[in-house]
């Protein structure tokens, strides 16, 4: 049977849309759980920047604008203007601003202006997330991804570059004063050109990147003269010392004892036979420990012997904050972003910088994800809330990060293509081992292989949706207090959506 014509649109058909917008949307719509989330959170932080009580326009609820930013980013939205014409076309975003659409400058202000409250939001959906049943501590995955900044690669300067920019800058405004002085005397002449009568822009960013290298050198200085302190290498070498002498003598004193038992009876003493002294595991351990002491000592006598080079030093006038950064392919001017990940997905912790290595980041991210396990503790009835093991990849292998105090830790001591090659080890590392050496045969088990491949399924899948399904690829804001800011609303949004997740799977099996 076939039809004789189109079945085509009647656009003059007139409807009566529900009077109610409740009835607008599905009752499992995400839109409800982003709106009575935000009902029921303390905005205190929120609100207190509004001006109220006189005459004025009423300003919007913040309430409305933070459940849009919310919703806006769980849709990979993220710039001011587009969520404006979204209040305008979409359905669910005329549910949240009750189709009163704010202005893109209202949205984009409201979001520069909360920062540190986007911190204090993160905290609330996490014990929000806590108390629905989500964050399994047993693992906890930590790591970073690269996130270009609002500025550009051929903004970054030297030195020497930018403070010739700056003499230049400040030679011409002393030269365009003097003209105009010898031409109009005391009387007001024409403006001076953008570039020198704006302070807000390039002089102004020029002496904050200057100040931004100053600060660097500076702590590279510190630095270099902490990594060659002599005197605090000879006092650790010499309880180094007294160690091995202490249990030298202990080991000696029990050997000498049960040889002389021996001689005496004529047969040999019951139990396992001890070693030689200079054959012992503990002394062996002993001056093993001594002999690292001893040579970091001389390489730090020797780094202090040598004058001091500063490595080359520079600064983006774009934002000063940001850094060009290695990525696959490439390089890019931006931040590092770290995360830490539940073994269910759930982000606990977030943080930011600018330095390409994440070697420094392993031991504050820990810290990180400790004191959000004690706040989680108070907020809910949980009794599960603790670390099993921390996974890292190898750009957090230190020894500083293997032994510092804290929960258990799997970090790899080389890339995926290394790890899959090298050799199965079994049993226990072999006495006297570094902590390096003990983490990279631990790593090589088949018990440390399997439990490191548990990244694959945390900490990596949410970097994916933090660039892909929330599109942070690029921040929005110029600076780390302002970036930092939008990776917890983003972080904020991930957690919320798994809440939601989670509510219509228990819906669907009820």
């Amino acid at each position: 049977m076939v039809a004789k014509d189109f079945e085509y649109p009647d656009r003059d058909q007139a409807f009566l849309l529900p009077p109610d917008m409740r009835e607008w949307l599905p009752e499992g719509h995400l839109v409800w759980l982003v709106i009575d989330t935000v009902a029921a959170l303390d905005l205190t932080s929120f609100r207190k920047r509004a001006k109220l009580g006189g005459v004025g326009r009423a300003p919007l609820d913040p309430a409305m604008l933070l459940a849009l930013l919310i919703y806006a980013y769980a849709h990979g939205q993220r710039s001011s203007r587009q969520i404006e014409r979204l209040c305008e076309t979409d359905v669910a975003f005329k549910v949240i601003c009750g189709n009163n659409p704010p202005d893109h400058t209202v949205i984009a202000r409201f979001r520069s202006a909360h920062d540190e409250a986007f911190a204090e939001l993160f905290t609330q959906v996490l014990r929000l997330c806590a108390s629905q049943g989500l964050g399994r501590f047993g693992v906890v995955a930590i790591d970073g991804t690269k996130i270009a900044a609002d500025a550009s690669k051929q903004m970054n300067r030297s030195e020497d570059s930018l403070r010739a920019e700056a003499t230049r800058i400040l030679a011409e405004a002393a030269a365009v004063d003097a003209a105009e002085d010898a031409e109009f005397g005391d009387a007001r002449g024409d403006e001076l050109p953008p570039e020198l009568a704006d302070p807000t822009t390039r002089a102004a960013r020029i002496r904050e990147a200057l100040t931004q290298i100053e600060a660097e050198k500076a702590a590279e200085t510190e630095a270099n003269m902490a990594a060659s302190n002599i005197e605090g290498f000879d006092a650790r070498i010499a309880k180094s010392r007294q160690r091995l002498e202490r249990v030298t003598a202990e080991v000696t004193t029990r050997w000498e004892r049960r040889t002389a038992r021996e001689a005496e009876s004529g047969r040999r003493s019951p139990g396992r036979r001890p070693v030689p002294p200079q054959a012992d595991s503990r002394v062996r351990s002993a001056q093993a420990s001594l002999e690292r002491l001893t040579d970091r000592r001389a390489r730090a006598a020797a780094r202090a012997a040598r004058p001091t080079r500063m490595r080359s030093t520079r600064a983006n006038t774009t934002d000063p904050d940001s850094r060009l950064l290695p990525v696959k392919g490439g390089f890019i001017q931006g931040f590092n972003a770290q995360l830490a990940v539940t073994a269910d997905q759930l982000i606990t912790a977030v943080s930011l910088s600018n330095l390409a290595n994440d070697t420094d980041q392993f031991i504050p991210m820990m810290h990180a994800t400790e004191a959000a396990i004690a706040d989680l503790a108070q907020s809910t009835d949980r009794d599960d809330l603790a670390i099993g093991v921390l996974l890292a990849d190898a750009g957090y292998f230190s020894e500083a990060n293997l032994t510092a105090e804290g929960p258990d830790r799997l970090i790899a001591a080389g890339d995926r293509r290394s790890q899959h090659d090298s050799p199965v080890t079994t049993g226990e590392p072999p006495p006297g081992s570094t902590p390096s050496a003990r983490m990279r045969h631990r790593v090589a088990t088949e018990e440390g292989r399997a439990l490191y491949r548990h990244r694959s399924s945390t900490v990596e899948p949410v970097n994916g949706h933090l660039k892909d399904r929330i599109g942070l690829r690029r921040f929005s804001r110029r600076g780390q207090e302002a970036g930092l800011g939008e990776l917890n609303l983003a972080a904020t949004v991930l957690n919320l959506l798994k809440v939601h997740r989670l509510k219509v799977h228990r819906t669907a099996t009820a």
